[in-house]
């Protein structure tokens, strides 16, 4: 699981999103990993408890909807206290997976030396693995036997015209989909990675190093560390 912080500054020419949380969005998409953002959006919408939207708010919503990502706010409470422009512009961001590892979102009532007020929430210890079904692990005989029985208990459809047409593509969709989650179950996603290891031309410098290093630290002479 990943856990930052987003600043969308407000004065920016471009759509509120940056490249950065773009390219970490689709890091963790990639490395099948958990997000959970806390962001300061600089932008109304509704959506995250808003008085009202504009222009950057949209753009923001129409590109979250394309994400794996919820927008966890509850209520309306201020997040931005200043005098001018109170508002909610800080919005929490999680997956969808998380939805139910995530409670008690509040904003808190503790002054802050900023204008924007603290956020606090509940991550349970326990976060759902990751399931996904990996074709290579499928039992094709199986499958194929399952899908030919599904496709022969059809209905009697009429593939004349658009309705039943329709019927038709639906319950070969229904068969397939059946067909792969019976003989292809679910399984845990491995994230883990080997540890890196020291090639040969490395070893010896490293030793080296290591060795200079212990030497000077011991050595309470300060001109120790000079080059």
């Amino acid at each position: 699981m990943v856990v930052c912080s987003a600043n969308l500054p407000y004065n920016s020419k471009d759509p509120p999103l940056s490249k950065e949380f773009e390219e970490l969005n689709q890091y963790c998409e990639n490395e099948n990993l958990y997000l959970v953002i806390g962001c300061d959006s600089s932008a109304h919408h509704t959506a995250w408890g808003s008085t009202n939207c504009n222009d950057r708010g949209e753009a923001l919503v129409e590109f979250l909807n394309c994400l794996n990502l919820e927008i966890l706010n509850q209520g309306n409470e201020l997040t931005f206290c200043s005098r001018s422009r109170p508002q909610v512009i800080d919005i929490t961001l999680g997956s969808f997976g998380l939805l139910e590892s995530i409670t008690s979102w509040v904003v808190s009532s503790e002054p802050t030396l900023l204008d924007h007020r603290h956020i606090l929430f509940t991550l349970k210890d326990s976060v759902p693995e990751h399931l996904i079904r990996n074709p290579r692990g499928t039992n094709w005989g199986s499958f194929w036997e399952g899908l030919r029985d599904r496709l022969a208990r059809g209905p009697e459809m009429n593939m004349k015209d658009e309705a039943g047409l329709g019927l038709a593509i639906h319950w070969v969709q229904q068969a397939l989909r059946l067909a792969s989650e019976d003989n292809c179950p679910l399984k845990p996603v491995k994230t883990g990675r080997q540890s890196l290891k020291w090639t040969l031309e490395l070893k010896s410098p490293r030793r080296g190093a290591r060795r200079l290093f212990n030497k000077c630290r011991k050595d309470k002479n300060p001109h120790s560390w000079e080059p």
